[in-house]
């Protein structure tokens, strides 16, 4: 197999081999290696029926993980060993969940259950909290559609956690970084981080050229306007001079300056938006949630 577990050839043989020994339709099946890094499995069996999945030998809480996650009525195809031969076997994740991977080899993931789209807007109810409160799942829904997120595309949130999940899971080939400066805010990442099963997310503790040096270099970079604001702008800007910024504020005169503010590095005016979102509560009134100012522009030669 060369440098790595799953070739071509080998990824073909266990095709084979499964659609000779199930009755799957494995025309629509999604093949996902999470032998190489930043794979995601969880978000993957959430939104596909029939996930072909490589794994390696040694991974022990998989299927509890999977369990955890809600998983648990998932179907689980596999055989004994690590070739692609011998009978199959079906057990459900929820019978698994004291088993690991005792050897490299496939797996078929059915779940009935599987969305056939991702639902934009986590609810904030199951994220674990940090230090501050969580941006609105509505008002995430649009950032997370100005960032413009694609497979492939590397993004940098600063102090943005809901917004490093909700990026890893909708952008499962592409890497994540995410800085977040206070210690507490960093621990409940991580904890979000394995509570949704991602492996695409590196976290930092602050931006500079250090800190980024050896990291792939972001297409995208969204920010929470801040202070350091501006530092945070310059670095990446060295890092990727054509990067496309995102920045959430609730300060209108902010928003309103930044007009004049990306002239240094815009290759275009912004666009500047605000959105406002109110909800009724079951007292039957009216709840209004903050206001921000969402800025969406595109580094490149100044004007």
């Amino acid at each position: 197999m060369g440098d790595v577990l799953f070739n071509n050839g080998s990824i073909i043989e266990w095709l084979q081999y499964f659609s000779e020994h199930t009755d799957v339709d494995l025309e629509h099946v999604k093949i996902l290696d999470i032998t190489k890094k930043n794979k995601n499995l969880i978000p993957a069996c959430e939104v596909h029926r029939c996930v072909l999945v490589f794994t390696e030998a040694g991974n022990m809480d998989i299927f509890y993980r999977m369990y955890n996650a809600g998983l648990g009525d998932c179907k689980v195809i596999y055989n004994e060993g690590s070739e692609p031969q011998g009978p199959v076997k079906e057990n459900l994740v929820s019978e698994m969940i004291d088993r690991g991977i005792n050897a490299s080899a496939g797996m078929l993931v059915l779940n009935p259950k599987a969305r056939s789209t991702y639902k934009f807007g986590i609810d904030n109810s199951s994220l674990v909290k940090g230090t501050v409160k969580y941006v609105g799942e509505e008002i995430r829904s649009v950032i997370l559609s100005k960032m413009h997120i694609e497979e492939g595309k590397n993004i940098c949130v600063i102090s943005g956690e809901s917004i490093v999940v909700e990026s890893a899971i909708l952008d499962g080939e592409g890497t994540i970084i995410a800085v977040e400066y206070n210690g507490n805010d960093r621990k409940a990442l991580e904890e979000n981080v394995e509570q949704f099963g991602i492996n695409n997310v590196v976290i930092i503790d602050h931006v500079d050229e250090k800190t980024m040096k050896g990291l792939p270099v972001p297409d995208v970079t969204m920010l929470v306007a801040s202070a350091s604001m501006e530092k945070e702008i310059e670095t990446m800007l060295k890092i990727n001079p054509n990067m496309e910024f995102v920045i959430y504020t609730l300060d209108f005169v902010l928003a309103g300056s930044m007009f004049d503010y990306c002239k240094k590095f815009c290759q275009s005016d912004p666009d500047i938006i605000q959105i406002s979102v109110s909800k009724v509560n079951s007292r039957h009134t009216y709840e209004q949630q903050p206001a921000p100012w969402i800025i969406t522009c595109e580094a490149g030669n100044a004007k």
